[in-house]
C-alpha cells in the first residue's frame, strides 16, 4: 500500500468505527485446578473476571493478559485458550463484544491492593462462588468446567 492508500484506509476505518460505535473487550478466567480468580470493581456490582477494553495496537489476547496483571497482580505466562467471543448486551450498550480467554499458566507478581478501581481480588472454588458473582461469570464457569452449551451473549 502506498502512503495515500494507507491514509485513505485509516480515515475510512476511523469513520466506520465512529459510525458503528463498536467496542471490543477481553476477559480472562485464570484457573488453578477447580479455583478461579475473580475481582470486584468499585464502580459496578458483582464478582467477575479481570479484563477490559482492547486499546489500539493491542491484540485481544495481549489486552486480556495486560488487564489481568493490572487488576489482579497475576501475570499470564504463555498463550491462553480463546474460549469464545460473546456479544455484550448489557444495559449500557449492545455494541460491545467480549473475547473470553482461559489462562492456566501464571505467576503472582505483586499483591493487588484495593484502590479506586478494584476493591477486591480473590480465588474461589468453582463449587463455592461468592453470592454476588455476575451472571456472565457463573455462565462462563459452567460452560468451561461443566461443558454447558455455550451462549453467544455475554449475559450481564
Amino acid at each position: 500500500m502506498n502512503g495515500f492508500q494507507q491514509w485513505r484506509a485509516k480515515v475510512f476505518l476511523t469513520l466506520k468505527g465512529l459510525w458503528h460505535r463498536m467496542t471490543v473487550g477481553s476477559r480472562v478466567m485464570v484457573v488453578d485446578g477447580d479455583k478461579v480468580l475473580l475481582i470486584r470493581h468499585t464502580y459496578v456490582p458483582g464478582w467477575q473476571f479481570p479484563g477490559g477494553g482492547v486499546s489500539p495496537g493491542e491484540t485481544l489476547e495481549f489486552a486480556g493478559a495486560r488487564e489481568t496483571l493490572e487488576e489482579t497482580g497475576y501475570r499470564v505466562i504463555g498463550s491462553m485458550e480463546l474460549f469464545g467471543i460473546y456479544h455484550n448486551t448489557s444495559p449500557v450498550t449492545n455494541r460491545d463484544h467480549v473475547a473470553f480467554y482461559v489462562a492456566k499458566n501464571f505467576e503472582k507478581v505483586f499483591d493487588r491492593k484495593a484502590d479506586h478501581e478494584i476493591s477486591e481480588v480473590a480465588w474461589f472454588d468453582r463449587h463455592a462462588l461468592p453470592e454476588k458473582v455476575t451472571p456472565a461469570t457463573s455462565q462462563r464457569i459452567d460452560e468451561y468446567f461443566d461443558k454447558q452449551p455455550k451462549r453467544d451473549v455475554w449475559g450481564y
